[in-house]
């Protein structure tokens, strides 16, 4: 990973209200992948005590999003067109992490998924999977 991509997913990361309103941490940048974790505190539980999905579709997109961002040229930014979520687990622990991959990058498109894992007492429940498509489209001045 070059510094310079590496250093504009920190700044724009930085920059999403969201994340910090859950206050998620990127914890990994890759080539094509990303890492991002948040804690499952009292303000994103659903009636039934587990992490609310709302939670748990923002990180898995935003995961996505950097991993498409971080193959595209320095000029250009990213935006979800698609995203489809399946739940396969309720959110139960301390923090998610999701970890957002390109499956296929192009000019016009860029396929991605991502996988959401709750942590609780040391161990990993895959709780979500998504995949989609992300637009690359100019950098906003």
């Amino acid at each position: 990973m070059t510094d310079p991509t590496y250093a504009r997913i920190k700044a724009s990361f930085e920059r999403q209200n969201l994340m910090q309103t859950f206050g998620a941490t990127l914890t990994s940048v890759g080539n094509g992948a990303v890492e991002i974790t948040a804690p499952i505190g009292e303000n994103v539980k659903q009636q039934q005590g587990f992490a609310h999905a709302g939670l748990t579709f923002a990180l898995g997109d935003t995961a996505a999003g950097y991993a498409a961002l971080s193959v595209m040229p320095l000029d250009n930014e990213v935006v979800t067109a698609e995203l489809k979520i399946n739940l396969l687990a309720p959110g139960i622990g301390a923090h998610l992490i999701a970890r957002g991959r390109v499956l296929k990058p192009g000019r016009r498109l860029v396929v991605v998924a991502s996988d959401v894992f709750a942590i609780h007492a040391g161990t990993e429940t895959h709780i979500a999977a998504l995949q989609g498509t992300m637009v690359p489209v100019p950098k906003s001045p």
